[in-house]
């Protein structure tokens, strides 16, 4: 099981007790109090829970980047359409997905394709 080590109120103890903190595995130092390091707490959080952040985009318009669909990393075309309906996977044509995981931009995939952090998906139904 990942474990991740966060201690709090690094302003209130010495740099050489905060470095020595710090450089140990699994471990992040942060001071809400303060708001130092609570991006790479965030960043760190992310990658020990192994998500991806994905985005959906309708035919004619732009990408909704306010609203995203969050997955575990290797999750494909199939799982995202699970996630919007239960029954989009059944009346699944084909995707379009800008993003990493894919070698043009836009690229028509399939239900199996792996999604990647950040890509863009447009789903077209039969």
């Amino acid at each position: 099981m990942p474990c991740l080590y966060v201690y709090n109120k690094i302003d209130q103890i010495s740099m050489e007790e905060v470095d020595r903190l710090a450089r140990k595995p699994n471990s992040v130092v942060i001071s809400c109090g303060m708001k130092l390091n609570l991006d790479y707490l965030l960043e760190m959080l992310w990658e020990y829970l192994a998500l991806t952040c994905i985005y959906t985009k309708k035919r004619g318009q732009r990408p909704d980047f306010t609203d995203a669909i969050i997955l575990r990393k290797g999750a494909s075309v199939e799982h995202v359409c699970h996630r919007i309906h239960r029954s989009l996977a059944s009346q699944f044509k084909y995707a379009l997905v800008w993003g990493t995981s894919t070698k043009y931009s836009p690229q028509r995939v399939g239900l199996t394709h792996t999604m990647e952090h950040e890509d863009v998906i447009q789903i077209v139904k039969k």
